[in-house]
């Protein structure tokens, strides 16, 4: 992959993306590229996924659950309860058709970014905990302590990442993805 790639992606979602998105999706792409170089993982990748992580989210949530009933995305019983999820999926299949990307590890992490899985690769944990941290984030609960451990343990990131999502979806009354609870209680036993 050249740099050229990179660049030609970035100046179509900058015109695609609002800009605050923008901003957002290319801190996403510098901060996964930051953890990809400390923890000794795939940069190009790692940046191509935190540029395009976010692809599908531009579209309003009816647009999203159209353009995955025209794409034959299949959505879970979750993705239909909480809309917020679906652009992951969308954003694969965006990815892969719409910018020729068909890494899987790639296509994989953009899939598992709002979620994460239990036993993640590198790559999607990277990803993951980049969409949390980037230095544009509003201050959230423990924001601080992932940004500080994310650089030294990325998996116990991934564990207070997990749980800090958990519990602001409780507080707030919220449904809670199934995948989101499993990512957490593999990642506190490790």
């Amino acid at each position: 992959m050249t740099e050229d790639i990179i660049t030609g992606i970035q100046r179509k979602l900058e015109k695609h993306l609002r800009p605050e998105r923008y901003r957002h999706t290319i801190g996403v792409m510098y901060t996964a590229a930051s953890l990809s170089m400390c923890h000794k993982g795939n940069m190009e990748k790692a940046m191509l996924a935190g540029l395009l992580h976010d692809c599908g989210k531009e579209y309003s949530i009816k647009e999203q659950k159209r353009l995955c009933r025209e794409y034959k995305i299949p959505l879970t019983e979750s993705e239909l309860k909480m809309p917020a999820l679906i652009h992951a999926k969308l954003g694969t299949y965006l990815t892969e058709h719409e910018y020729s990307i068909e890494d899987s590890e790639v296509l994989n992490a953009i899939t598992y970014h709002t979620t994460g899985k239990p036993d993640m690769t590198l790559l999607e944990k990277i990803i993951y905990i980049a969409d949390y941290i980037e230095p544009g984030r509003i201050a959230i609960p423990v924001l601080d302590k992932v940004r500080y451990v994310a650089f030294s343990n990325i998996e116990e990131a991934v564990a207070l990442s997990a749980g800090s999502t958990i519990s602001y979806l409780k507080k707030m009354g919220r449904d809670i993805d199934p995948m989101t609870i499993k990512t957490y209680e593999y990642y506190t036993k490790k």
